[in-house]
């Protein structure tokens, strides 16, 4: 890629994900744009921590200013031709924490599974049915929750998604 090339085509998609998406069509290829981001990697031109596995760059925000929130950038490389590449990004949370949120959303619905079939068996049988009753209603409200602090944890990042963002794009516009 030469330094001349400033004109980027961003694709993104909508506001309502919590894990924003974007795509790039770059004039170089695949093998030339990872050599670009490895020789700013290892020669430390951004304060931004990176790993490159085979088509795959990840990059976080440097340690000392990392918090539960931070994100951090997955960018896919796929060749579509000889000259021609899509950079296709993803900012997400550390892993840890998205696994974690995963693991909460899966123990609520089975939860609200369960309480649900114990309120059905307890209405049948006629029987009291406060209990599943309350936990019925009580874990949508927990699942409504988790998205709202999923919300604010991104909006919590938004600062450093944008740093993300400004440092890929300076590396491939060869600005660092």
């Amino acid at each position: 890629m030469d330094k001349n090339t400033t004109l980027l085509i961003e694709k993104r998609n909508a506001e309502l994900f919590l894990r924003p998406r974007f795509s790039i069509d770059l004039p170089a290829n695949s093998q030339s744009i990872i050599t670009l981001f490895s020789e700013v990697f290892k020669a430390k031109k951004t304060t931004c921590r990176g790993v490159i596995v085979d088509h795959h760059i990840f990059m976080s925000v440097p340690k000392k200013e990392e918090h539960f929130w931070s994100p951090q950038l997955h960018l896919e490389i796929v060749e579509k031709d000889k000259n021609t590449t899509e950079l296709k990004g993803l900012f997400g949370p550390k892993p840890q924490v998205w696994t974690f949120f995963m693991f909460i959303h899966f123990v609520v619905g089975v939860l609200f599974l369960i309480f649900a079939a114990m309120l059905y068996s307890k209405i049948s049988l006629k029987e009291a049915i406060i209990f599943p009753l309350m936990m019925v209603i009580l874990l949508p409200i927990i699942w409504i929750l988790l998205y709202f602090f999923g919300t604010i944890g991104k909006d919590t990042g938004k600062p450093q998604i944008k740093y993300l963002h400004d440092v890929m794009i300076q590396i491939v516009t060869n600005q660092l």
